[in-house]
C-alpha cells in the first residue's frame, strides 16, 4: 500500500539533549497507526517534525509523498494536528472558532464547510455555546472538528482523549474510524492499552528509539513473554514469594488474581513448580497484554542520560 508516512533515522536535539534518535517509522495510507510510549519518549518531537512544525537535525523521508525538510510548509497544509492542550478560543462561541479556522485556511465555501463540521462531530445543537463552558469531550469533539475542517489527507493526534470519560474515548474513536474508512490517515498517541488495540498497526517508543512495531498481535507475539495466571486468595502473600525469583521479569495484581510473566518460559515453569501441590493456589496458562509487553520492553531499555 501507498505510505502516508516514510521517515528514516530521525534524529532530534534539544540543548545538547537527544529527544529523538535514529527514528524509521511507516505509515500506509487509511490506516490508523497508534504511537505509544512513555512521557518525554519522544512522541510529541516526531509528530512535530512529521507535520512540518519541527526540522530534523538528521534523518530524512516523506509525508503524504512530500520531502519533510524540503516540503514542510506543503505538508502542513494538508494535515490535521489536534494538539495535548485544547487550543481554541474559549471566549468564542463553537461556530465562530471553526469560521475562524476556516479563514485561516482561506477556504472557499467557508459557510457550508463549518456547517458539515456541525453536523458530522454532533456540534450542530451547540452550535451558539462558548468553547470555555463545554466539557473535557465536547472540547475534544470541537478540536477534533477544527482539525478536520480544511479536509487534510493525514490527521495527527497528540494524547487526544487525556481526561475525558470512557463514554467521550468511544465516541471519539468511533469518529476515528469512519474518518479512516474514508481514506484518511491516523497517527495517534495514546498512553490507554484499549485505545492501542482499535489501531490497524502500534509504533513503541521509548528514549526516542523506536522499540517495536507491527500489529498489536504479532509485536506480543515476538515479546517472547510467557505468562501463567494465579489465582489465590492472598494475591500479596504470593506476589512477595515469586518476585525476584529466576525467570519471573514481572508480577502484575488483577484483582485477586496474579499474572506471572518471564522471557524465559523453561525457567519461569521451573520456578513456578516450587508451588504446585499448594491448594491456596490455582494455576493457569495465560496471554500476556500489550501492558505487560511494554513493561517488559522497558525493562531492558536504558535512559541514555542515567
Amino acid at each position: 500500500m501507498t505510505a502516508a508516512i516514510d521517515v528514516t533515522g530521525l534524529h532530534k536535539s534539544f540543548g545538547g539533549r537527544t529527544v529523538v534518535r535514529d527514528l524509521s517509522i511507516r505509515v500506509e495510507a487509511g490506516r490508523i497507526c497508534g504511537f505509544l510510549g512513555p512521557n518525554g519518549s519522544g512522541k510529541t518531537t516526531t509528530i512535530r517534525m512529521l507535520c512540518g512544525l519541527l526540522t530534523p537535525d538528521s534523518g530524512s523521508g516523506t509525508c503524504l509523498g512530500l520531502d519533510i525538510i524540503r516540503d514542510a510548509a506543503a505538508i502542513k497544509r494538508q494535515v490535521g494536528y489536534m494538539t495535548q492542550r485544547f487550543s481554541l478560543y474559549e471566549d468564542l462561541s463553537i461556530r465562530e472558532n471553526l469560521d475562524f479556522v476556516a479563514r485561516m485556511y482561506g477556504m472557499a465555501g467557508r459557510r457550508r464547510a463549518v456547517d458539515e463540521a456541525l453536523e458530522r462531530l454532533g456540534l450542530a445543537t451547540r452550535q451558539r455555546q462558548l468553547a470555555g463552558s463545554l466539557s473535557g469531550g465536547w472540547k475534544q469533539r470541537l478540536a477534533l472538528a477544527a482539525c478536520i475542517l480544511h479536509r487534510p489527507r493525514l490527521l495527527l493526534l497528540d494524547e487526544p482523549t487525556a481526561g475525558v470519560d470512557p463514554k467521550a474515548r468511544r465516541e471519539f474513536w468511533a469518529q476515528i474510524h469512519h474518518l479512516a474508512a474514508d481514506g484518511m490517515t491516523v497517527l495517534v498517541s495514546t498512553h490507554y492499552m484499549d485505545e492501542a488495540e482499535r489501531c490497524h498497526r502500534i509504533a513503541y517508543i521509548a528514549y526516542g528509539r523506536l522499540l517495536a512495531e507491527g500489529t498489536v498481535d504479532s509485536v506480543i507475539a515476538r515479546s517472547g513473554l510467557a505468562t501463567r495466571r494465579a489465582l489465590t486468595a492472598d494475591p500479596e502473600a504470593l506476589a512477595t514469594r515469586l518476585e525476584g525469583l529466576p525467570g519471573i521479569d514481572m508480577v502484575v495484581r488483577f484483582g485477586g488474581a496474579l499474572h506471572v510473566s518471564g522471557r524465559d518460559a523453561a525457567a519461569l515453569d521451573a520456578s513456578l513448580a516450587r508451588f504446585d501441590g499448594d491448594p491456596a493456589v490455582r494455576w493457569s496458562t495465560g496471554e500476556p497484554g500489550l501492558e505487560d509487553v511494554f513493561i517488559a520492553l522497558m525493562a531492558q531499555e536504558r535512559d541514555p542520560l542515567q
